[in-house]
This record gives C-alpha cells, sequence and structure tokens, in this order.
C-alpha cells in the first residue's frame, strides 16, 4: 500500500523539488521508501508501505526492455496466479513484488491487460516507446487516484492534498461538490470539492499522450451482471468456492495483519475465515464509547473474540477526546466527506498500526448481500417518494438539510445548485437493465455512489494517514457480483436483510448471533454538542470565513436554537463545522497535517489570529 504522485507536461521539464513536495504530502501512505522518476516531460514519484517482497519492492519499477515505467498503490491479489502465467510466456521478472506483474502483464497482453489483474490498486504507467502515460483505478474503487489538468499539463496524486504544490493557482471551492458534501454527507462521482480537481472513476482506465487526455474508459461495470434463478443450495456450494480462493489471495502478505471486530455479521463472517486459514490467533480491535446515548457490541464483539481465540484489544475513548480527532480525520479524509465512523476508525487505525501494517475490515457485506435496512422499503412509501422525485425509484431521496432548511440556510450560489446533489443517484438508478429487481438496483445505486464516494474512502484514508493498509474481502468485485446476482429471495425475508451470508456463515458460529437487529458503527457525535459547547461551536461557525461565504447567518442561528432544543440536527452542525475546519486547512492554508489532538474550536480560532 503507497501513495503515487506524477506530472506529465508537454513543453518543459519537471523540477525534482514539485516531485518531492508532491510525494512529501503522501509520506503517511508510505513511510518505508520515496522514489522518484524524471524523463523529458514525465515526473513520478512514489513513497511505499512495504507488504510483500519487503527488501525488493521499492518503486518506480523501470523494465528497459520493453520501456516501460511504473509507479502503484495497492495489492494485485491474483499476483502468484498471474505471475505464473506471464513466465509460462518468457517473461523473466526482477522482484517478488505483486505490483511487478502490472508491467509485464501489459508487455504481454497490451490494452486488454487491465481485465488480468484482480485486487485494489491505483496506477500510473508510462510507455516510453508510445509516448504515453496510463492511469487506472480498481474496478470498486478501494484505491483513490486524482486529477487535474494545468496550464503545462496534467498532475496526479493518490490523494487531492498532493496535487496543491502542482496547481498553478490558489484553489477554489466546486458549489456542485459543496452542495453534494452538505446535503448527501460526500462528493459524488468526478467532483471534489476543488474546483479544476478530479477523481478519476472506479474501473476507469485514462490515457493521456502530449498532456492531452486522448480516452477514457471504464473497464469493468456491476451492470453486466446477470440476476440468476438459483437456490441457496447451489449458491451456498459456489460461494465457499469464492470465498476460500478471495480469503487465500486476500490474505497474502510477508507482515502480519489483524482485524477490525465490531461484532456485526460481516466482521465476525471474516475472523471465522481468517481463523479458519491462519494457525495462529488473529489479532483483533474494537471500541465503544463511554457514557453515551447510543449503546455498543463491545459485549457481541468480547464474546466471538474469545470464540475464535483471537488477541482482543478493546478501546473506550470519551467523547471529548474524539471530538478532539475531527481536525485529524478531516485532513486524512482529503476530500470534505461527513461520517461520524472516521473518528472511531482513525483511532482503532492508530492504535493497530502500532503493531501491524495491514488489519482487515468488513465493508462491502451490506451492498454485496442487501444489508441495509433502507433495501427494505414499503410499497406506498416507495411509490409516493418516486412520485415526489420521478426516476428514482423512491431510494435515497431525502438529503440531510430538509424543510425549509436550505432557503434559510444556503447562500445564493449554493441554492442555483440546491437539486443537483441527488443527480449522481438517480442516473445510477435509471441506468440498470430492465430486468433488475428494484432490490438489484438499490445494491447497485449504493454500489457505484456511497460504496466508493463515502464507505471506502474511510477505509482507505483512516488508515492510510496511520500508514496502515486496509483488506475488505467483502468489496472484492468477484464477491459484489455473486451478492447482486443472486434472487431478492435469498437476500431478504420479511424484515431480514443479508440472509444469504448470515445463513452461510452460520455454520461456523451459533445461528443466533445473526439474527441481532443490525445496529450499525453509532458514534454518540449529538451527545457532544449540546450545551455549553455548542454555543462555542455556534460562535466559532459565525466567525468562518467559509461559513460566511457560503451559507447565511440566520440560517446558522436557527440550526444552532433547533439543536439546543432538540438535539435533532446533529448531522447538519457537524457537517458545517467539519467545512469549516477543512475550508482552514486546504483553502486558507497549505494542506499540511495538523496535530492528531487539538480541540476544533482552537483550531479554528488559533488560524483565525
Amino acid at each position: 500500500m503507497c501513495g503515487l504522485a506524477g506530472v506529465f507536461q508537454c513543453e518543459r521539464g519537471i523540477s525534482v523539488q514539485l516531485l518531492e513536495s508532491m510525494i512529501k504530502t503522501l509520506h503517511h501512505r508510505g513511510p518505508d521508501h520515496q522514489g522518484i522518476y524524471r524523463e523529458g516531460s514525465l515526473g513520478l514519484a512514489h513513497s511505499r508501505l512495504s507488504i510483500i517482497d519487503l527488501a525488493g519492492g521499492d518503486q518506480p519499477f523501470i523494465d528497459e526492455q520493453d520501456g516501460l515505467v511504473l509507479v502503484a498503490n495497492g495489492e494485485i491479489y491474483n499476483h502468484i496466479e498471474l505471475r505464473k502465467s506471464l513466465e509460462d510466456q518468457g517473461r523473466q521478472f526482477q522482484t517478488h513484488s505483486d505490483c511487478e506483474t502490472i508491467l509485464h502483464a501489459y508487455a504481454v497482453y497490451g490494452d486488454t491487460f487491465i481485465e488480468h489483474l484482480g485486487g485494489m490498486f491505483a496506477f500510473a504507467l508510462f510507455d516510453r516507446n508510445k509516448q504515453r502515460l496510463i492511469l487506472v483505478r480498481d474496478r470498486l474503487g478501494m484505491k483513490p487516484l486524482f486529477m487535474a489538468k494545468t496550464t503545462d499539463g496534467i498532475c496526479f496524486a493518490s490523494e487531492m492534498k498532493a496535487l496543491l504544490p502542482a496547481l498553478a493557482v490558489k484553489p477554489e471551492i466546486n458549489p456542485s461538490a459543496l452542495i453534494q458534501f452538505l446535503q448527501n454527507q460526500n462528493a459524488c462521482g468526478r467532483e471534489t470539492m476543488l474546483s479544476g480537481v478530479e477523481q478519476i472513476l472506479p474501473a476507469e482506465y485514462v490515457v493521456i499522450e502530449r498532456g492531452e487526455i486522448i480516452e477514457r474508459q471504464r473497464y469493468w461495470s456491476a451492470l453486466r451482471v446477470q440476476p440468476r434463478d438459483i437456490g441457496y443450495a447451489e449458491a451456498e456450494a459456489e460461494f465457499d468456492v469464492l470465498m476460500e480462493r478471495v480469503m487465500i489471495q486476500h490474505m497474502r502478505a510477508d507482515v502480519p495483519f489483524g482485524l477490525f471486530l465490531s461484532g456485526g455479521v460481516d466482521s465476525t463472517t471474516l475472523l471465522a475465515l481468517l481463523s479458519r486459514y491462519k494457525d495462529e490467533p488473529i489479532r483483533t480491535f474494537s471500541l465503544g464509547f463511554c457514557n453515551s446515548s447510543v449503546g455498543d457490541e463491545l459485549s457481541t464483539a468480547e464474546r466471538i473474540a474469545k470464540h475464535f481465540n483471537s488477541q482482543h484489544t478493546i478501546i473506550r475513548p470519551a467523547g471529548e477526546s474524539m471530538l478532539q480527532r475531527l481536525v485529524y480525520s478531516t485532513w486524512a479524509a482529503d476530500d470534505l466527506m461527513r461520517d461520524f465512523a472516521n473518528l472511531p476508525t482513525s483511532l482503532l487505525a492508530e492504535e493497530a498500526a502500532q503493531d501491524l501494517k495491514v488489519v482487515f475490515s468488513g465493508e462491502g457485506g451490506d451492498e454485496a448481500f442487501a444489508g441495509y435496512g433502507r433495501y427494505r422499503p414499503g410499497k406506498l412509501e416507495s411509490m409516493l417518494k418516486n412520485m415526489l422525485y420521478p426516476g428514482s425509484g423512491g431510494f435515497r431521496t431525502g438529503g440531510n438539510f430538509r424543510g425549509g432548511l436550505p432557503k434559510q440556510l444556503f447562500s445564493e450560489k449554493l441554492l442555483q445548485r440546491a437539486d443537483q446533489w441527488r443527480a449522481s443517484i438517480t442516473a445510477a438508478w435509471q441506468e440498470t437493465p430492465d430486468e433488475w429487481s428494484d432490490l438489484q438496483r438499490r445494491q447497485y445505486v449504493d454500489i457505484t455512489t456511497a460504496l466508493p464516494d463515502n464507505l471506502l474512502v474511510k477505509a482507505d484514508r483512516m488508515l492510510m494517514s496511520w500508514s496502515l493498509e486496509g483488506r475488505l474481502p467483502f468489496v472484492d468485485h468477484r464477491v459484489i457480483e455473486f451478492g447482486l446476482s443472486l434472487p431478492d429471495g435469498l437476500k431478504i425475508e420479511g424484515k431480514q436483510g443479508k440472509m444469504f451470508l448470515k445463513r452461510w456463515a452460520s455454520r461456523h458460529l451459533p445461528s443466533e448471533h445473526f439474527w441481532q437487529k443490525k445496529r450499525g458503527f453509532s458514534v454518540p457525535v449529538g451527545d457532544w454538542l449540546r450545551g455549553e459547547y455548542l454555543a462555542k461551536v455556534g460562535a466559532a461557525l459565525l466567525a468562518s470565513p467559509a461559513i460566511a461565504e457560503w451559507t447565511q447567518r440566520r440560517g446558522i442561528e436557527v440550526l444552532l436554537k433547533r439543536q439546543q432544543q432538540k438535539g435533532d440536527v446533529t448531522k447538519n452542525i457537524y457537517a458545517l463545522l467539519q467545512f469549516s475546519i477543512w475550508h482552514k486547512l486546504f483553502i486558507e492554508g497549505s494542506g499540511a497535517r495538523p496535530p492528531t489532538l487539538i480541540d476544533p474550536l482552537q483550531f479554528l480560532a488559533e488560524i483565525n489570529q
């Protein structure tokens, strides 16, 4: 797991100082080695977190015979099988790194090479002979890659903050992305919070020549999945084989690994599988909150850890210490993404990274096997919402700021884009095949929007900010395809979701464990944004240049009063606070790494002085 950055310019050379400045920003993604490559109008930089081939896997990789140069981030999970196939065709490898297979696959298979790679990855591959740069991102978007066109050419990096030294002008806010963040808790698709900076899409293949994008295409899509008429017994046998292959490949590493154990179905299933394929006890990590209103699943996680004899670590932070992580987690997320779970995930990652470089996590299980309650709406509810928002299927139609709040709060330039935040969700619903069920459409919408733009951002950025690699077997494209293809009846029964995975996994645990109500990773932010502290938050918001430019003062006052009285707009207050922090970090500031722990109000006050 690593960080990469580069500049591909048409007319002038690339300075070492620029590349060093860009890659220094990504040191947290790869503290083990930094490498730079320059050739004419191309500059590549790489920071490495060594996981496979600790001694020989430093990058950039250079293939002098075929004129290829590569910087890559991620893991090629099928590298052993692919290496054998490539060696059988005469290729000679210089290292045991999984990423070297990318170079040889391109040399052998040409433009179709990406179809032979399985895993989570983002990379830049330069073909000297064709003077062509290829930027690629994995199928589901587990690994990030950002790009911006400047007056000189094109720059790219694993995180937006690494692009800042290469941008010709001071970045400005993208209002379309801002309205998406406020209403949907993250920007969607190509959009980012910085105007002129875009995110390369999951499964996208971008070809650049002479400083211009000459081709971009999607090499994989979940839309290819065909619904199947299959019974449980046949599906179970097929999934047995699939998950054994997936787990064996995901467990390939030359360093020890652990697991984030929530006590829910997904992480518990992973612990059962990891314990089956590994002889020694697994390191597991769980977190719950002291004296909170939301409760936790620590007792369940402890029971499961004991059942599998894992080496278990429990963390119980106080609310004050969690809020002190808001500035750091906002910096780590890079692009704005409001998810309360960023705070505990960052703390878990910090704890795990003291001894480990790799940790497994259960993201993707709900999307693959239909676990969310929103996948089981009433017919009347769906019909009415679809009437209000035509073309949406009635799915995910409610923004975070509802009723009269947008008109009271948003500035005029935000109100002009007030309806744009839903566009990507509706578009995803509309592009699904006619033969799909509405359940499959709901899964697909989340697989192409909320999963890459929210959950996978959390899983990558919170962990990588502590130099920790996250492995997510349920986000393997083969698992996503399998779950999406299953008949609705295998996934949902009455009010129970994720039925197939529960039945399949219950062979390894007492079955009653899987029939508890889904709790999710609840974070008691509402407990913290009340009383005197909320009043101080309000003062900080009203003093923020970001809030002054993009909102109306009266709307802020209405929100604060309502939160004090009812406590029902926590997400809204939190989003505005996070936006003001992000603005200070990346618009007013240089994007420098802040302290791990600092009161967000102190941070805003210090920067304002």
